[in-house]
């Protein structure tokens, strides 16, 4: 399992940090990217000094130049095993008919065409693998709306589509093809990135809701998935805090 290669994007917090720790800790040689090179460089010093082996590669996974340089880089790696495709995030709550396009345009760039460009560019080599995971975290955003969500909802929708079709182009491939849509997780940064630093109203979206997820619940989820054995596909795993039932109903103590 030394052999084994994660890469992993988003791995400078919340969930992509989290599922670093726990793919390390099952065995896996982990390759973290994130624009954010300082925190990844720092878990990855973490990591290597448990006694796991961690690299950290500074990367925009928008950036389609840098992330072809990046695979490039992975040829000195003898397998390329898992692509966890983590990075994404939100941008405003505001409705459809005041929307700023240039949010949509770069929520869209980071959870669909960023995971595009690492798919395209790691796939030959999960191929090669004959054991390969790609996994996608998406969101309940992927399978519903709500509003002021517009933006993000059609975003998660797209990265949700990826997965539903390369999973039918891969038919018959060595490759599986993991969809994981994470509900309600209270980590960090999501909220006060998407409130552009409110925290005042980051806050406000976990007031009274017991236990949302964390994101060392959901990188438990994205782990349990890649390791079960080759023949077993995860196709699409929804994961919620028991407070919610769907997007807009959400249990919260008075």
């Amino acid at each position: 399992m030394s052999t084994r290669t994660a890469v992993i994007t988003g791995a400078s917090s919340g969930i992509g940090a989290a599922t670093a720790r726990r793919l390390a800790a099952a065995g896996y040689r982990v390759v973290l990217t994130a624009r954010r090179e300082d925190r990844i460089q720092a878990l990855a010093a973490e990591l290597t000094e448990a006694g796991h082996e961690a690299v950290a590669y500074g990367l925009d996974v928008t950036d389609r130049a840098a992330v072809t340089a990046f695979a490039a880089h992975l040829d000195d790696y003898e397998s390329v095993d898992v692509l966890v495709n983590n990075a994404g995030g939100a941008l405003g709550t505001d409705p459809v008919a005041t929307a700023d396009p240039a949010d949509w345009r770069a929520m869209y760039e980071v959870n669909v065409l960023g995971v595009l460009n690492l798919t395209q560019a790691l796939l030959p080599r999960l191929v090669a693998s004959e054991d390969g995971t790609v996994l996608i975290v998406s969101s309940t955003a992927g399978l519903g709306t709500y509003e002021g969500g517009g933006g993000y909802v059609a975003a998660k929708h797209g990265a949700h589509v990826i997965a539903e079709t390369l999973r039918l182009e891969l038919c018959g491939e060595p490759v599986r093809v993991v969809e994981i849509a994470p509900g309600m997780v209270k980590t960090d940064e999501f909220a006060v990135t998407r409130f552009r630093g409110d925290e005042e109203k980051a806050a406000a979206v976990y007031a009274g809701v017991a236990e949302p997820l964390t994101a060392e619940d959901v990188a438990d989820t994205i782990t349990w998935a890649v390791t079960r054995p080759p023949h077993v596909n995860i196709d699409l795993l929804v994961v919620r805090p028991r407070a919610q039932a769907a997007n807009h109903k959400v249990h919260r103590e008075v």
